[in-house]
């Protein structure tokens, strides 16, 4: 534990110091917005990535979070906001507004491994009877599959395919199968394998796909999305590398493979991602009970983490509960 020099020390949070985890003790947060008493913060891909690659992480960590207001409404946060008045924010895309990503809670700001945070009350999700806060941290990364999918347009009874069994394939998955589709998924560990059974997804893709999603993010797995979408059909870029990776030119060409990339959420038919993620929560609590796979509390962070790369052991969705 880490004590900041000169401060009296009321709540503890998670942060980098020296690309490791380390959970330091800090006084309560003040400022603008809406107090929320974190109850669970999931551990996302990308943490782990921003770990690796020495990303300048000054603030406490954890874009994927949930917890209770002052007066004890139970919330999920959607981690982004944009300006509110540019172009994109008006239409509703506040992902494309150039202040969204700079806004992010958990690495531009502070985040939600702790056992406070503030946020702005545009941020805040109301959650449907079923859906415990304890799971409600899934919310973020299932409105980044709800906005893939919802952007580039789904019919029921379409077949469809996701190449990758991490928490984000699983969340798309689930997803497309909710809407009416039927769901394959390519899962290489066991622990993947039975979740995604438990879902509904079939482990073995056969045949051609209206819809073919990337939640891998490799080169590889990009060759194999293009191998299993049909002649016109679509590839959706769902998770992406930091690095630049080729694309499998010719063979989408012959295809005529429509492509598109996403990132984070937005509004769609009057209603945001978020919105949208915490209503499919309540319908299927399956899901929460399948891509939950470790809960430890916030002060064993770097414990949590560490399990959280071990996806060989079983890890699919590691939560820290303050």
């Amino acid at each position: 534990m880490i004590r900041s020099p000169g401060i009296e020390p009321n709540m503890h949070a998670v942060r980098s110091v020296d690309q490791k985890i380390q959970v330091v003790e800090l006084p309560e947060p003040n400022g603008s917005g809406v107090r929320v008493h974190v109850k669970s913060a999931g551990i996302c891909g990308s943490d782990l990535t921003m770990l690796d690659r020495g990303f300048p992480l000054s603030h406490t960590l954890g874009h994927e979070f949930a917890g209770v207001l002052d007066d004890g409404r139970a919330v999920a946060i959607q981690p982004t906001s944009g300006c509110g008045d540019c172009e994109c924010c008006v239409r509703g895309d506040v992902q494309l507004c150039p202040e969204s990503m700079a806004s992010t809670l958990g690495v531009f700001h502070d985040g939600g491994m702790a056992d406070q945070v503030f946020v702005d009350a545009r941020s805040l999700v109301d959650l449907p009877s079923g859906v415990s806060v304890n799971d409600a941290c899934l919310v973020e990364p299932l409105a980044v599959a709800i906005h893939g999918i919802s952007t580039i347009g789904l019919e029921a009874a379409e077949k469809v395919a996701v190449v990758g069994a991490g928490s984000v394939g699983l969340l798309a998955g689930a997803a497309t199968r909710s809407h009416g589709c039927p769901t394959a998924i390519i899962a290489r560990h066991p622990p993947q394998q039975y979740a995604a059974e438990a879902l509904g997804l079939d482990l073995k893709p056969e045949g051609a796909f209206d819809l073919v999603i990337d939640a891998a993010g490799s080169e590889s797995a990009l060759q194999e999305a293009v191998r299993l979408c049909r002649p016109g059909g679509r590839l959706l870029l769902l998770a992406w590398d930091w690095e630049n990776i080729s694309l499998p030119g010719f063979a989408m060409a012959s295809k005529e493979i429509h492509v598109l990339a996403t990132v984070t959420y937005g509004h769609h038919h009057g209603t945001r991602d978020v919105d949208a993620a915490a209503t499919l929560l309540g319908s299927e609590p399956e899901i929460a009970n399948q891509l939950i796979t470790h809960r430890f509390p916030l002060v064993d962070a770097a414990v949590a983490f560490a399990t959280a790369r071990n996806r060989k052991a079983g890890a699919i969705k590691v939560v820290l509960e303050p």
